[in-house]
């Protein structure tokens, strides 16, 4: 396969130092997640308002194991509501954590307890689906980490949370959202980080394999990143083994990553010490430049690429495209009088978009119905459509798709739950609805979704 067939946009030991991480497998109810106010140094003064699981730490990555039973108490300590979703994971509804949907928000000084059995191994993340766009834009994104039951032969693991955050020269937080913004490609921020860190360094053995879990939580930026200075090649994506040889992308071709997407590398570290291998992101008006550097130490341990066994497959169906009942969806603006969403967890104030035409008018206004009714078993195919100029990063909870075909590029048949439409591109999707319940279904540049560009399909 062609580096830009692969492009979405275009198309063992643990080092996660500075996230800290927490192993939540054996289900401990004392092990809380506290959702709290924090601070922290993002630029050279403190930054105060800001919303984490610590007081002065960005979101621990949490640890799970495929197949085994999780159990996350969830304790709000803010004044605003909230509700925890657990995205990319194929769980059971009512743990999906979609305010209104599939419980009630979490209100000051309460808890939720989740509780579930992932049942695929992969990368995945966890953000609040109640006052999204303020608690996200402030810090409350965190990456997942279910780990397979065997060996996969690594000697480190290194996660990377991408993520942007808007605030002025004093390191004060600017408004997280503005309407031009909303309106079109979303409200960028200005400091741009992994793991909350802008120059972000990270020591492997030289020699050493390491699997490089890279995330993008961020509310608006698609990234368009490379490898430096690396033997890598791409091992998984959206928390799915890669089961096709697909190239690396390159400074010329680089990935497009929108919000919600993952990737996971397979990296050999620099023989040499002291020499890095980076992860670069290009941005608007800037040179590429290093998001995280992982530095080789010691000795060389002389591992090889080759060694690596693949990952086996997750167990998620494949769908029968002999028997798939088609459904349309039309991505676009909000027609003329379109009012803002009802303001329960969170109104920007706007309506600009739309799916079928129609705006998401908020979590708990009665009588609103799905978009699509699935039968439970059965296979479907999703055709999508872009009706706007603008990048949309798709993402359908509670179940996994297949993308088919494009009227713009080749599209690879990766297992994912999040495709990056571009403009004016129409896609094919595939599924089995094989999970019943009300799954949200929604543009995850959060200001599309806060101000339209949002609905859920039923499976019954």
């Amino acid at each position: 396969m062609k580096r830009r067939e692969f492009l979405f946009g275009s198309g063992a030991a643990a080092s996660v130092m500075g996230l800290g991480g927490l192993s939540l497998a054996a289900g401990d109810p004392a092990q809380e997640l506290v959702l709290q106010s924090a601070s922290y140094r993002l630029l050279d003064q403190l930054t105060t308002g800001m919303v984490s699981l610590s007081p002065d730490a960005p979101p621990p990555v949490l640890y799970g194991q495929q197949g085994e039973a999780m159990r996350l108490t969830v304790r709000n300590t803010l004044p605003d509501y909230t509700a925890m979703h657990w995205h990319g994971l194929r769980i059971p509804n009512e743990m999906d954590g979609v305010p209104y949907l599939t419980q009630m928000p979490i209100g000051e000084d309460e808890s939720f307890v989740y509780e579930f059995t992932p049942p695929d191994a992969g990368t995945y993340w966890y953000h609040p689906h109640c006052m999204t766009m303020d608690q996200m834009a402030h810090g409350l994104t965190g990456v997942m980490v279910i780990a397979e039951p065997e060996d996969s032969g690594f000697d480190g693991e290194q996660v990377i949370n991408l993520r942007d955050f808007r605030l002025d020269e004093d390191g004060a937080f600017l408004p997280a959202y503005t309407a031009r913004g909303a309106a079109r490609a979303g409200t960028f921020g200005n400091v741009q980080t992994a793991n909350w860190q802008s120059e972000a360094i990270y020591d492997h053995a030289a020699g050493s394999l390491v699997r490089l879990r890279v995330v993008n939580t961020d509310t608006t930026r698609i990234y368009k990143l490379h490898l430096e200075e690396a033997e890598a090649r791409i091992i998984a994506w959206d928390g799915h083994p890669v089961e096709i040889d697909v190239s690396m992308p390159t400074a010329a071709e680089p990935l497009l990553m929108g919000p919600g997407q993952r990737v996971d590398f397979a990296l050999r570290m620099p023989d040499d010490e002291g020499q890095s291998a980076a992860l670069v992101g290009k941005f608007p008006g800037q040179k590429h430049r290093a998001m995280a550097q992982l530095r080789a130490t010691g000795q060389s341990i002389a591992r090889d690429l080759r060694e690596l066994r693949p990952l086996n497959s997750n167990p998620a169906a494949r769908p029968d495209l002999n028997q798939a009942e088609l459904h349309e969806f039309v991505f676009g603006w909000t027609p003329e009088g379109g009012a803002p969403n009802d303001g329960f967890c969170g109104s920007l104030g706007y309506s600009f978009w739309s799916i079928n035409r129609t705006p998401w008018p908020g979590d708990a206004v009665q009588g609103t119905g799905p978009l699509a009714v699935l039968e439970r078993g059965k296979s479907y195919v999703l055709r999508l459509r872009n009706e706007s100029p603008n990048l949309h990063p798709i993402h359908l909870h509670g179940l996994a798709f297949v993308p088919l075909k494009s009227n713009l590029r080749k599209l690879p048949p990766l297992v994912t739950d999040t495709v990056l439409m571009l403009k004016d591109e129409i896609i094919d999707i595939a599924l089995v609805a094989d999970n019943p319940g009300d799954w949200a279904f929604h543009c995850h540049v959060i200001e599309h979704q806060k101000t339209g560009l949002a609905g859920f399909i039923r499976v019954v």
